[in-house]
């Protein structure tokens, strides 16, 4: 486990942003809790410390690196086990984080997450994404907007783009093969308010190259969307 830690710690510290003993400590929580609940409830296929820390922490944590003017507010769709939402606010204790999980067990982790590690400024929403992009408590108001693994871009803007305020930014960390769903995504971007800002690469210790998608809001998301639950994915943009 240290010497996972260590990757960890090492990593983010070449990246500029140097983690303290006492958040070392949180991750460690995290990844513990984390192997515990999966061992009955299908969290994640990734269940090794030092797999746990690269491809699930510092994926999250690379985000911070992209996003711009330090954020106040995040909210991250599908949040499964808290990737990438849960890292980035042990990496930014005063970040309000949002937290967007519709199955109630994964929701239930979440939460207990939350209590294991003391944090603040976390609210969790079992809902469907279209519902939150819909409910004017979090239309319109976030800096940034995270998805991670859920669907493909043009899907993943008309979940993410809805929440976000005039120069926000949507995060969604992706494999190195972008350029086709990028290319299907333009027309998506362009009617829900967003505007491609960058593809950057993504290099994890020991990983294959990984990429991040940047789009900023620019414009306000027409009223229509997003459509009803379940339509983005059926009949995405």
């Amino acid at each position: 486990m240290d010497r996972s830690l260590d990757i960890l710690a090492n990593t983010t510290a070449d990246w500029g942003m140097p983690l303290t003993e006492a958040q070392l400590a949180q991750f460690a929580l995290y990844a513990d809790t984390l192997r515990q609940w999966n061992e009955h409830l299908n969290l994640t296929a990734i269940t090794d410390y030092k797999a746990i820390m690269v491809r699930h922490f510092l994926d999250a944590l690379r985000c911070a690196r992209s996003w711009g003017n330090p954020p106040c507010s995040l909210i991250d769709i599908g949040s499964g086990a808290g990737l990438p939402g849960l890292p980035l606010k042990l990496l930014c204790p005063s970040l309000e984080l949002t937290l967007v999980e519709s199955v109630g067990k994964k929701a239930a982790f979440l939460q207990h997450m939350v209590d294991r590690l003391s944090l603040s400024a976390v609210t969790i929403l079992p809902q469907r994404a279209e519902v939150v992009g819909q409910d004017a408590r979090h239309r319109e108001r976030y800096d940034v907007a995270t998805a991670r693994a859920v669907a493909p871009l043009n899907v993943l803007a008309e979940y993410c783009l809805p929440l976000l305020q005039i120069g926000g930014r949507f995060l969604a960390p992706k494999g190195a093969d972008i350029a086709a769903e990028i290319d299907r995504a333009r027309f998506a971007l362009t009617t829900l308010g967003g505007q491609l800002l960058a593809v950057e690469p993504v290099h994890l210790p020991g990983l294959e190259p990984r990429t991040l998608v940047i789009v900023e809001k620019i414009a306000p998301t027409p009223p229509l969307y997003p459509r009803a639950t379940g339509v983005p994915a059926r009949r995405p943009l």
